[in-house]
């Protein structure tokens, strides 16, 4: 019974209408995410955030003249074998565009699309990634037909750590990340910047988990405790970092979490449920910062998807509206040439500018630095995920701010 439920909620999810009344001619784009397994969570919000961005896109008139963005899901499970099934799927629909995100899933698809392409260069596949935070996917392993519209993991990491330089109280810092390409990442920037920054604090731990399938977080928790930590610096995101800050919670630990990833989606529940004050993070933006327009714009979308978040992950819109901008500058779906188009593209977005650098694609944009704080306090309108407590603005860091060198050598194909 419970197997034919959970069939019956995947089922569901994937027929949702995702971006209004589908035209018949629109141009469809694959959104490859986890619908199912222990990240389902965030990848129907994803993938909510996603649509909001074509509605958007398409309450302007669509692209070329009247045509809409048709959002069409694919459940990779939540990992790089399915999401190479699912990835061949969308190509058999003659589908063009890919969005996904997270690094295992984002490296799987760059690989199979450089060789896909190099095979078929009369029908290439371009993929749009939306969140995928390894440094080496604008890096070393930089390609033409990819493009990465979220800040990587040292952009952040730089941020994170210039940030609690500045903070006296941090002396003992404990790393716990989870044990792939984007948390490793994280824990070598860490432990590079930290230590470059602060020659006072001590890197007391260092723990790398598996992805997603760490139940009891109790016995980390104790050697944080062990460790005389006063501060936690963690990748984590999902269940991996609700967990570990409830079993913080329930030991007592006083530490405070300096996070990458807190306001990504379930994550907000987890953490309220008390010592909130204790734990800061990164985001794109949030929606109470938003201006009256957007806010109004992200309640009736939230709204319409019945979602959970506030459809508030700026990066979701940037993926979708430098697209169409890209289609609509060319006058041309061909990805080859919405590629050149994006190159060097500028994003007015509601956090300020960004762009998207042509060297290595790799977007260059605001980060905000968050408090999570009870609803009613200044700053603190909106809640997340219905908790009672919000995302607070500590401070905003320009895009100018936070651009890192150039460490791609990029083959480009003949416009």
């Amino acid at each position: 019974m419970k197997a034919f439920v959970i069939r019956y909620l995947v089922a569901a999810i994937l027929a949702f209408p995702l971006s209004g009344a589908l035209a018949a001619d629109s141009i469809k784009v694959a959104f490859i995410g986890s619908f199912s397994g222990p990240f389902a969570l965030q990848g129907e919000e994803t993938m909510k955030n996603i649509a909001a961005g074509a509605d958007l896109v398409n309450s302007r008139g669509g692209v070329l003249g009247g045509t809409s963005i048709e959002i069409v899901p694919f459940d990779n499970k939540g990992n790089p074998q399915e999401t190479l099934i699912v990835l061949q799927k969308a190509m058999d629909q003659d589908i063009r565009y890919v969005i996904s995100g997270v690094s295992n899933i984002a490296h799987a698809i760059t690989d199979a699309l450089g060789k896909y392409n190099a095979r078929n260069s009369d029908r290439p596949v371009l993929f749009l990634d939306y969140g995928a935070l390894d440094p080496a996917l604008t890096e070393s392993k930089c390609s033409f037909w990819h493009f990465r519209f979220e800040a990587h993991a040292d952009m952040q990491v730089n941020v994170l750590t210039d940030y609690m330089r500045q903070r006296a109280s941090i002396q003992k810092v404990y790393l716990i990340n989870q044990d792939y390409a984007y948390g490793q990442a994280v824990s070598r920037a860490s432990k590079e910047m930290l230590v470059a920054k602060r020659l006072d604090i001590q890197i007391v731990g260092d723990d790398l988990i598996p992805l997603g399938k760490v139940k009891d977080f109790a016995p980390y928790v104790t050697k944080i405790r062990a460790s005389g930590a006063d501060s936690v610096l963690t990748g984590n995101w999902g269940n991996d970092l609700s967990l570990l800050i409830k079993a913080s919670n329930e030991s007592g630990l006083t530490a405070t979490y300096y996070t990458l990833l807190a306001a990504y989606f379930g994550t907000p529940t987890g953490i309220a449920v008390s010592k909130a004050d204790r734990v800061e993070t990164l985001y794109a933006w949030t929606i109470n910062a938003a201006d009256a327009v957007w806010e109004k714009r992200l309640l009736d979308y939230k709204t319409k998807y019945k979602s959970i978040s506030n459809l508030d992950y700026l990066p979701a819109f940037r993926v979708v509206e430098m697209l169409a901008n890209a289609m609509n500058q060319t006058g041309n779906s061909d990805p080859v040439k919405v590629a050149y188009a994006l190159e060097g593209m500028k994003y007015a977005g509601p956090s300020g500018e960004s762009w998207m650098r042509a060297e290595d694609h790799q977007m260059i944009a605001p980060i905000y630095v968050l408090a999570f704080a009870k609803v009613g306090q200044p700053g603190v309108k909106h809640d997340a995920e219905g908790t009672g407590y919000g995302w607070k603005t500590v401070t905003l860091i320009e895009a100018k701010e936070i651009v890192p060198p150039v460490k791609c050598k990029m083959e480009r194909p003949p416009k």
